[in-house]
């Protein structure tokens, strides 16, 4: 297995535990990973993103334009602003729920997700939206978005690992207590990620 994955987000939407999570899952399975994040301002409403790359023969954590075979994206504007790293028939699971950056706030320009939102479809093949807010209410936890794209990504196809393998890097990263809510964000995608707003 070899994958290049891009996930993006703002800060406080647990962008970097889903990628330690997809790390240590594939780590688990003896596949080698390779990893770079950037936290900047995560605190702050700032860009937070982290570069995967599993397999043999990665000698760099960075992924070059047009080489991501996913991009997770836990906001849409995050999602348009990496889509150059995306790959010819990649694909994007992205939450359909926009949360504004600190960037987007000092401009007096309408903040729309689902011009974003349309603007993937119109330019990706391969589009997962996530309905954030129907996920979020039926999973009980608005702590728990990472978990449930994780669990979309799962269902795309694109992650290469299985929700047992994801369940199995929850049961090492993440105390006890979390487990069961965290099971129940990854399943949820079973029924909903195909959901489009």
């Amino acid at each position: 297995m070899r994958k290049n994955i891009v996930l993006c987000g703002v800060g406080g939407q647990g962008t970097v535990l889903a990628s330690r999570l997809i790390s240590a899952a594939a780590m688990a399975k003896g596949i080698p990973v390779m990893s770079a994040e950037t936290i900047g301002m995560a605190q702050r409403g700032g860009s937070v993103f982290s570069h995967l790359r599993l397999g043999e023969g990665v000698y760099s954590p960075m992924i070059a334009k047009g080489e991501a075979d996913l991009i997770l994206a836990f906001e849409p504007g995050e999602a348009v602003r990496m889509l150059p790293y995306l790959k010819k028939g990649g694909q994007v699971v992205v939450s359909s729920r926009p949360v504004m950056p600190v960037t987007a706030t000092l401009k007096s320009e309408p903040y729309a997700a689902q011009a974003m939102i349309r603007f993937l479809r119109e330019h990706v093949k391969n589009v997962m939206v996530v309905d954030a807010e129907a996920a979020l209410s039926d999973v009980g936890s608005p702590k728990v978005l990472n978990l449930i794209l994780l669990g979309a990504a799962v269902q795309s196809g694109a992650l290469g690992l299985t929700e047992d393998e994801i369940k199995a890097a929850i049961l090492q990263k993440i105390p006890e207590k979390f487990h069961a809510l965290n099971f129940r964000a990854l399943a949820w995608a079973k029924q909903g990620a195909s959901s489009s707003p």
